[in-house]
């Protein structure tokens, strides 16, 4: 998902690897942000399809 910012074998100091992991989970919860909001969005279309539903079931019965 993510690029390796060092090669396989070559030496990487533990500040550089930590660097990336930092940025990796701000990539990863600004992913989850955004899909948060678009499920939000998709959840409130249902329940205004399911509203209109009971209500035109209510005014035919």
């Amino acid at each position: 998902m993510f690029p390796h910012v060092w090669i396989s074998g070559c030496s990487v100091d533990a500040a550089a690897r930590q660097k990336y992991r930092e940025v990796q989970l701000e990539c990863l919860k600004a992913m989850r942000d955004g899909l948060e909001t678009r499920l939000a969005g998709v959840n409130a279309a249902i329940a205004t399809v399911e509203q209109q539903q009971s209500r035109a079931a209510g005014e035919t019965v």
